[in-house]
């Protein structure tokens, strides 16, 4: 894989989906000079889950749970890839060809970026981690022939006993 991948802790925190909620959030991290370098949110009739990454986990939580916030963490995959056509079909189809299931995905990438960033919750994370970490092997071409395989060797006829022992 040439992009860069490495597990990152996010933070999945349940506020209330309502006015200024989440400016709360965002003006606590930012006193406490925490980046964000990643986030997603997703809202229910009630409540929110806004997920992300940040560049101190630790501190980040803390921050949260003094203002009140239920937070998980978990891990996820960060990838730093390239902005081309091709490149999540490739992420993808690794993960899918050693049967690793992607439970969600976000990214953004300024269209004229070279470079983007994709987070990925996989099913398992260190599988996904040193399958999208061991370089690709290039698959043979649809049109190589293939050698025919060598028709297997009968087996030798096994003699009974009573036929091979005169004295039986």
């Amino acid at each position: 894989m040439s992009a860069p991948v490495s597990v990152a802790t996010q933070l999945a925190l349940f506020l209330a989906n309502k006015p200024g909620t989440f400016a709360a959030v965002c003006r606590a991290l930012s006193r406490a000079a925490i980046n964000i370098y990643a986030i997603t949110t997703s809202d229910t009739i009630d409540h929110s889950v806004v997920r992300m990454i940040v560049d101190q986990p630790r501190a980040a939580l803390r921050v949260l749970e003094q203002h009140g916030c239920l937070v998980l963490e978990s891990d996820v995959l960060m990838i730093e890839g390239n902005n081309k056509p091709g490149s999540l079909a490739d992420i993808t189809q690794r993960l899918a060809d050693e049967g690793i299931n992607i439970e969600y995905a976000y990214c953004a990438t300024e269209p004229k970026a070279s470079r983007g960033l994709l987070i990925l919750r996989p099913s398992n994370v260190p599988k996904a981690l040193k399958a999208l970490n061991t370089p690709a092997t290039k698959a043979r071409p649809a049109t190589a022939e293939k050698k025919p395989a060598a028709a297997p060797k009968k087996p030798a006829k096994a003699k009974s006993a009573s036929s091979s022992d005169p004295t039986k």
